[in-house]
């Protein structure tokens, strides 16, 4: 009798020692690295990023979220989305990252876990090259103004005094279709980020222009993850702070850009 009590003790042990080693051992892979990531992305988001004339998803943050998971060992995965959705999409890990001149506000903070800001940008009013009856914010009273829908200058504009004195803020499932009315005359103004705005104008030399000393203040782009995913932002963070330093992040923006101005690089340390 007291051998089977013996056995029994020994048996229960082991099995609490093999429930412990299983536990620690989901604990750890939930801190891993994954093997993969999907970056979401609007992918009608010049120079960002957008499909090419061959349908391929490319753009400055495609180049700059690629050198990152090959720095990482991480394979990376492209997916475009509703951006209205971004939230939802990453919560339901439908997506891990989202990587696309994402601006931080306090708002989204309360769904998604940041990284350091790797770049700066202003929301602009843009407005057609022959139109100069649009100074600032105040001649857009009785306008019709474009805004990509869930986009920081929709919520800029809305916001703003401003944008209680429009005829309507019409919004846009992407700013290349914002841009589209634009040269049409089916809106007055587009609000905007400045990277877009100049790329856009780039490609279409004197049909567009920026209103020049006025804007809705700075935007911090930063990516995002979801809010338990600390491990991956840290990874995601320590190599971005790498490519400031060796030069590669500012070889990425310049290609997009024509220059690295707008490149964050207070991290690089």
């Amino acid at each position: 009798m007291n051998w089977k009590k013996i056995m029994a003790v020994g048996l229960a042990a082991v099995s609490m020692m093999a429930f412990v080693s299983g536990c620690g051992s989901d604990t750890k892979t939930t801190n891993e690295l994954p093997k993969k990531i999907v970056v979401g992305l609007d992918d009608s988001f010049p120079p960002m990023g957008f499909k090419d004339d061959k349908g391929e998803i490319v753009g400055l943050d495609i180049d700059l979220a690629k050198e990152a998971a090959k720095r990482a060992g991480m394979d990376v995965e492209f997916k475009a989305i509703d951006w209205s959705s971004k939230e939802a999409e990453l919560k339901s890990k439908k997506i891990d990252v989202l990587w696309n001149g994402l601006t931080v506000s306090p708002e989204r903070e309360k769904n998604i876990l940041f990284s350091d800001t790797y770049m700066k940008d202003k929301q602009y009013i843009v407005v057609r090259n022959d139109d100069n009856a649009i100074k600032g914010k105040s001649d857009l009273a009785g306008k019709v103004v474009g805004v990509q829908q869930a986009s920081t200058g929709e919520s800029a504009l809305q916001n703003d005094p401003s944008g209680k004195t429009v005829k309507e803020i019409k919004s846009y499932a992407d700013f290349v279709s914002a841009f589209m009315d634009l040269g049409i005359g089916r809106v007055d103004a587009v609000i905007a980020d400045g990277v877009i705005a100049r790329y856009l104008m780039t490609k279409e030399p004197g049909k567009y222009k920026i209103v020049e000393g006025t804007d809705y203040g700075v935007d911090n782009f930063a990516v995002g993850f979801r809010k338990d995913d600390t491990a991956l932002r840290d990874k995601i963070n320590g190599i971005l702070a790498e490519m400031k330093k060796d030069g590669t992040a500012d070889k990425i923006v310049e290609k997009w850009l024509g220059s690295s101005a707008d490149l964050d690089k207070s991290d690089a340390k």
